[in-house]
């Protein structure tokens, strides 16, 4: 902490680069001269465009200041002006602003004025109810500083001095580190250095005690704008200072419920989710919270109630949660599952006639009022002191789902705007978990188009292979089972192939599937080999097993992974007790490969699983499947398998076929598991789509691998990737040579895209980062991201691969566009 007379200041400084408001500042006749670039960008006009010019541009005008002189006048005579108002836009169209005209003095008596502006236009009414934070600073007052490119100070508004307790005459002419010699006023003119230098708008925030309120601790929030000559030079730098502590609070107050409102809804029960929501809300936002159900909304029956007129019929309720500052709750009438009336004229009965939330800050006590329509509330509410009441209406989709009541009683505060905010985010994050309970108790129907959303729609091999699948559920009405299957393209024009079977039926078994297909296609996405992928896989069953102990969840799974790679045409394999796959040759012979049968997922054995990698001829036949194609009721597994490869063992039938024929090979037996097939021919790469060389770890790498990248582009007729590719090759590269210390392989690869891969024996991954303005290194892989499709890392034996894919026809612009940044970011990470 710093102190310095009877200012106290921290000396944490937050700065960002970001600002609520543009500010403009014009003489007393009206003329602008400053503008600034966060004006520019909301009204459209440069400081070329306006300095010198009359306010009137820009700024409107009504019958009381139909001129600009009359509306100086105006303002002088109210020490400013603020509301809301249009603006004109340079392209004629009209602006939506919270407008605020602050009057600054200087020395010998004059007089300037600065226009900061919000535009509010833009944002929806549920943001503009929403923004605690700006609801509050728009009746804030501001203290404003304008200073030289010396950072002396030349004019200054009254509020400043209530501030920082820095008087007018102590201030202007002067330095902020001569009126106060410390720190923290350092560390403020090196932000207006900055903003000077870069023309940028920057805002940080900081603690202080002012002298209006020695005794309680203020957050401050401190805008600094670059003022601009209508040449777009610095004039100087103006700080615009807000007491946000209010404000602070409110925010911080949404995180903390932003953050505890992750418990809600951890299970699929109403009533529990109410007792959350209640938990939640004690001590912090109340001191007593109940929370009132629809009386058939715990049950999932019934048809939902619409908020609206209720012709004098009122919904019946149920009490589903409470809680209290004190032990017991003493101050409800009635414990959780019982029924609570609801009297005509009480604030709950206006909350589902109009679906908007009540708030009584002061709640009015006396003999006469609408407490007195229930004895038993009004005894609890008189004898508790309750003095403060919001009521919010908890609702889902236009049904009403309940009410939340919050009181206050030991709290000496009533309950404010601010406070009726939080309440209702709180409030409708619980709506949505109790409304998922509600449907999934009466919608099981949606299982149906679960299971057909969560498997593919679209097989997509790519160069590697040709795809086909099946599935067959056993239960045909529903049509919701436990098997999954994938088709994952991966980096290097390989595919990872993917076949699971979940234990179980129904929409428990069809949940898990898709959590597990998910995470197949995470682990797929880090490039992980098959061996070490079932091992993740494994883990991910086992946490959702513990997580699911006290629900009747389905647990336990098989899945066999494959990654098939057409440069190499060599296939890699592991299984967790999955059955093993088919493979048919071009000639038509059958094999099922004696790979590792390894531990179902799930189990928890701790056994590693093993790989297998086996060289395919091209236009080998690849089948994975489930047992529910090969176990019958009547024979064993065997004979399944038997039957199985003699129906694949047909080469010229299309995979349509072959997955008809494997699927049919019982007539008229129901399955009496799940049926799932996938069906892959594989594909190859020839030589001449493939070029690779091995490159130094020295400087010369890079001008060898640009030249002999653009050469092949050349032979392959891909002249025009040839500016992205050599950029792309020259960061990859680059980062190869100065994070490795032996050779560097290079490969580019022309199949359904253009490849590029960069081999180096450092195993770390790349890491994307945020460069800085002022940084010199940091932007290589921001430009590999903006000129390739996608990029990625992947570890192998030795090291690790860098990779980035570019479209066959990319856009021109988007090349031109990084060539700029190249220049100056080339080759680093």
């Amino acid at each position: 902490m710093i102190s310095n007379g009877n200012v106290t200041l921290s000396d944490q400084l937050n700065t960002y680069e970001t600002s609520e408001s543009a500010v403009a500042m014009f003489d007393e006749h009206g003329t602008v001269v400053a503008w600034t670039r966060a004006a520019e960008q909301l009204v459209g006009y440069s400081a070329g465009d306006v300095v010198g010019r009359s306010a009137s541009l820009v700024l409107p005008f009504s019958e009381e200041a139909p001129t600009i002189s009359t509306f100086v006048e105006q303002c002088r005579d109210q020490n400013g002006w603020s509301g809301t108002t249009a603006v004109r836009h340079r392209d004629g169209r009209k602006l939506n602003i919270n407008l605020r005209i602050s009057m600054l003095r200087g020395q010998d008596g004059t007089v300037r004025w600065l226009i900061s502006v919000t535009d509010i236009g833009t944002l929806s009414a549920e943001e503009t109810n929403g923004s605690v934070r700006e609801s509050l600073l728009t009746r804030a007052p501001i203290g404003i500083v304008v200073r030289d490119p010396q950072l002396r100070c030349i004019w200054v508004n009254d509020t400043m001095e209530r501030h920082d307790g820095i008087s007018r005459d102590l201030r202007l002419g002067r330095r902020f580190t001569d009126a106060r010699p410390d720190a923290k006023a350092e560390a403020v003119e090196a932000v207006m250095r900055q903003v000077l230098d870069s023309g940028t708008t920057k805002v940080h925030q900081y603690r202080m005690w002012p002298p209006t309120s020695p005794r309680r601790e203020h957050t401050m929030a401190a805008s600094f704008f670059c003022l601009q000559d209508a040449d777009g030079q610095a004039l100087g730098v103006c700080t615009i200072n807000v007491d946000v502590t209010e404000s602070q609070r409110a925010l911080e107050r949404l995180a903390i419920l932003s953050e505890a409102s992750t418990r809600l809804g951890n299970t699929l029960d109403v009533m529990q989710t109410s007792q959350e929501l209640a938990d939640l809300a004690v001590p912090l936002l109340a001191d007593y919270v109940i929370v009132d159900l629809e009386q058939s909304v715990p049950f999932g029956e019934g048809s939902p109630v619409r908020i609206g007129p209720m012709n004098g019929r009122l919904p019946a309720f149920r009490r589903a949660g409470l809680a209290s500052i004190h032990e017991g709750v003493p101050e409800s009438p009635w414990v959780r599952g019982e029924p609570v009336p609801v009297t005509p004229s009480s604030p709950v009965t206006s909350v589902l006639r109009t679906g908007k939330s009540h708030l009584e800050a002061i709640l009015d006590t006396a003999p006469g009022t609408w407490i007195d329509e229930d004895p038993a509330r009004a005894q609890k509410i008189r004898e508790n002191s309750m003095h403060s009441l919001m009521v919010v209406p908890i609702r889902a989709r236009r049904a009403l789902l309940g009410v939340a009541l919050f009181v206050r009683t030991e709290d000496p505060m009533p309950f404010q705007e601010f406070d009726l905010l939080l309440a209702e985010e709180l409030v409708s994050r619980a709506a949505m978990s109790m409304d998922n309970a509600r449907q999934y108790a009466r919608e099981h129907t949606a299982a149906l188009a679960l299971q057909r959303n969560l498997l593919p729609h679209r097989l997509k091999g790519g160069t590697a292979v040709e795809a086909a699948s099946r599935y067959l559920p056993a239960d045909m009405d529903h049509g919701v089972g436990g098997d999954w299957f994938d088709v994952i393209p991966l980096s290097g024009a390989r595919v990872a192939l993917v076949v699971g079977d979940v234990v179980g039926h129904g929409i428990n078994a069809a949940a898990t599937m898709g959590r597990l297909r998910t995470a197949v296609h995470t682990l797929a996405d880090m490039e992980l080999p098959p061996d070490e992928l079932l091992s993740h896989l494994d883990d991910t069953v086992q946490r959702m097993a513990e997580e699911d102990a006290d629900a009747p969840a389905v647990v336990g799974a098989t899945c066999i992974y494959a990654v098939y790679d057409p440069v190499t045409r060599k296939c890699t394999m592991a299984r967790a007790g999955h059955p093993p796959p088919a493979i048919i040759d071009p000639q038509g012979r059958v094999t099922f490969p004696d790979l590792p049968t390894g531990a179902p997922l799930g189990i928890g054995l701790g056994a590693p699983f093993e790989a297998v990698e086996l060289e395919l001829p091209e236009g080998s036949l690849l089948a994975l499947y489930t047992d529910g194609l090969i176990e019958t009721r009547d024979h064993d597994i065997d004979v399944g398998m038997e039957r199985l490869g003699a129906a694949l063992a047909q080469p010229g039938r299309s995979l349509e076929d072959l997955c008809t024929l494997a699927t049919e090979t019982v007539p008229g037996q129901e399955p009496c598991d799940d049926v799932t097939l996938l069906l892959v021919r594989t594909r190859s790469i020839s030589p001449g789509q493939v070029a690779s060389w091995t490159l130094p770890s020295d400087e010369t790498a890079v001008h060898s691998a640009r030249h002999m990248a653009a050469c092949q582009l050349a032979e392959w007729g891909l002249e025009g990737l040839e500016d992205a590719t050599k950029l792309i090759v020259s960061e990859l590269v680059t980062n190869a040579v100065r994070h490795s210390t032996s050779q560097i392989g290079l490969r580019l690869i022309h199949h359904q895209v253009l490849t590029c891969e960069v081999f180096d024996t450092n195993a770390d991954s790349p890491q994307l980062r945020r460069a800085r303005t002022t940084d010199e290194n940091g932007r290589g892989l921001f430009l590999v991201g903006q000129l390739s499709r996608r990029w990625g890392a992947r570890s192998v034996s030795g090291g690790k691969v860098v990779w980035a894919e570019e479209d066959l026809a990319p856009g021109m612009p988007k090349v031109r566009a990084c060539e700029g940044a190249a220049v100056a970011g080339a080759g680093v990470r």
